[in-house]
């Protein structure tokens, strides 16, 4: 029980950290409503989504835009292909999943790519030795 709940969690909270960009890009930046709102007063939802559209402004360097979302992923991605650990593998592929809704296309989806992959690669690493199934599939037999 406790090998499924380590394998399991860190995608689970990788579904359910995307529930935040989500809620930020169609509830606050893409709402017609706050952007009224925020064109005549100023609340804590127009700051907010004034630092989330700062976040997806993108700079041209060489041909490719990318925001500070993107750039935070690239980082993240470039962290999990130098350790090989779940928790740099999981940061990476959230940062690629934040970076992909909040309109930071290219990077995100390079970092949520290379993060689930290094995902599965460090929890198929960490696999306890006395793993029945992972012993067995690695046996080779001769067929009669």
């Amino acid at each position: 029980m406790k090998r499924t709940l380590t394998l399991i969690l860190p995608w689970l909270l990788l579904i359910a950290l995307g529930a935040v960009p989500l809620l930020l890009r169609y509830g606050l930046v893409e709402s017609p409503e706050v952007a009224r709102v925020c064109e005549t007063g100023k609340t804590i939802a127009c700051d907010l989504r004034h630092i989330t559209v700062e976040g997806f402004i993108t700079g041209n360097i060489g041909g490719l835009r990318i925001g500070i979302f993107g750039w935070v992923a690239l980082a993240a991605t470039a962290l999990a292909l130098w350790r090989t650990r779940v928790f740099t593998a999981w940061l990476a592929a959230a940062t690629g999943l934040v970076a992909v809704v909040l309109y930071c296309f290219e990077p995100g989806a390079v970092a949520l790519l290379v993060g689930c992959l290094r995902l599965v690669r460090a929890q198929s690493n960490s696999a306890a030795p006395g793993d029945q199934r992972g012993s067995a599939q690695r046996e080779i037999h001769a067929q009669p």
